[in-house]
């Protein structure tokens, strides 16, 4: 009873289990080994490092929401951090433009 009252005070919420943060690893060993067999394929440099930004992207998000725990935070934090991450991906984007790399 105390512990449901701090809760609602503080604004807290319960952590999910242990297993959950166990998959979220197992996820990420998965993510990872995937970036690591992309080494050693040959699809060209252009895909491989399209590919690997988007797994890393994905590393990134999957890391920050929950080991962060940002997916339980209010929703304008969410938001900001989303907008940021969003802006930081457009312009790298902008500056792969003006070296070239998508040409």
């Amino acid at each position: 009873m105390e512990t449901e009252h701090l809760v609602e005070e503080h604004g807290e919420h319960e952590h999910p289990g242990e297993g959950l943060y166990i998959r979220i690893a197992l996820i990420l060993a998965v993510l990872t080994a995937i970036e690591v067999g992309l080494y050693y394929t040959d699809f060209g440099e252009k895909i491989t490092n399209g590919m690997l930004l988007v797994l890393a992207g994905g590393k990134f998000v999957l890391v920050a929401a929950y080991f962060m725990h940002l997916k339980f935070d209010s929703r304008l934090l969410r938001r900001l951090f989303a907008s940021g991450f969003v802006l930081a991906v457009l312009v790298y984007i902008a500056y792969l433009m003006t070296l070239g790399i998508f040409v």
